[in-house]
């Protein structure tokens, strides 16, 4: 039988345990093989925040995600975040306001928050480098690089992230479900980097909502950070913001013949197969059927994992 799971409390008035996220998170072993859940009181965190490589099996558990918000303001240019001497990354790799390497993490109702403006170039509000991770009714704030999904496998339920430019990138493995997709200015929403045909990875969005600031046709799907870039929309309602073309090649044309862009069955009127680009694909269900199932990013017959997630999700009144 599986240990119970440790509890820590975390409270700015001095209530709980700690009274910053950091310091619960530094409290986890390296090494760690038992789930530790983090309940986070409702208030703004203003801290970077960084989960160790081998600080494994952590869960962050807030009440509301509107009520509990992780934010801080780095962006490529500039960055503080440190942990002791060591510096956690530099560039966009080093920007997130919370960066997770620890795997097997879960977030639930919580609102992962970069705060710089506009025009600030990348500014990265969470940054997850390692596998098997959820997040569960969890918000994610920002403009440029909003969420960078670098490696590994992870899951998304009931989510909200906003962003302009390429505000979800990287070359994870992601399964995005009943999530709202909000373009906040003109750009792109993915950027993903698959760099070769052989590598199994992508960005999947499986009934999900596309909306926008108003007007119409100033966002793009995505564009291809790699060559192979992978992304399918499927089942997910599509708004006016998105350009009719759908697909953008990043500037290179020789991206149009190994891009892989699909959609499946998707509708609203930013949806209009007979004008997207002719290098970007309408899927048939045998061909989408892989994409369509939580096994997509939890095979079997390996351990279930995503199963495991959704059996340890606490709820925080427990």
């Amino acid at each position: 039988m599986a240990a119970s799971p440790s509890v820590l409390t975390v409270s700015q008035d001095g209530t709980g345990h700690y009274k910053t996220v950091q310091e619960a998170i530094n409290a986890v072993p390296l090494g760690n093989t038992r789930r530790t859940i983090i309940r986070v009181s409702p208030g703004t965190y203003k801290q970077p925040l960084y989960v160790a490589k081998t600080k494994n099996f952590i869960t962050l558990s807030g009440v509301c995600s509107e009520d509990t918000v992780l934010t801080w303001n780095n962006t490529a240019t500039k960055i503080k975040h440190h942990q002791g001497d060591k510096v956690i990354g530099t560039g966009t790799f080093g920007c997130g306001s919370v960066i997770v390497e620890g795997s097997d993490f879960i977030a639930e109702n919580i609102t992962f928050e970069n705060s710089s403006p506009e025009g600030s170039g990348q500014a990265v509000a969470l940054r997850v480098t390692a596998d098997r991770c959820a997040f569960y009714n969890c918000r994610f704030l920002g403009w440029q690089d909003t969420v960078y999904l670098h490696y590994g496998k992870q899951y998304f339920k009931d989510c909200y992230i906003e962003g302009s430019v390429d505000f979800i990138f990287g070359n994870s493995t992601a399964l995005l479900e009943h999530c709202h997709i909000h373009c906040k200015s003109a750009g792109f929403i993915t950027a993903h980097s698959r760099k070769s045909q052989q590598e199994t990875t992508a960005y999947v969005f499986l009934r999900c909502v596309i909306t926008g600031n108003g007007g119409s046709s100033y966002s793009y799907l995505g564009r291809p950070w790699g060559s192979f870039g992978r992304v399918v929309f499927a089942f997910t309602y599509i708004d006016q913001c998105i350009k009719l073309v759908g697909w953008n090649n990043w500037g290179k044309t020789e991206n149009e013949k190994s891009a892989c862009f699909y959609e499946y069955r998707c509708y609203g009127p930013g949806w209009c197969p007979s004008k997207r680009v002719v290098w970007a694909r309408e899927l048939v269900y045998k061909e989408a059927e892989q994409f369509l199932m939580h096994r997509f990013i939890d095979p079997e017959p390996q351990r279930p994992w995503l199963a495991q997630k959704m059996a340890l999700r606490i709820p925080y009144s427990a």
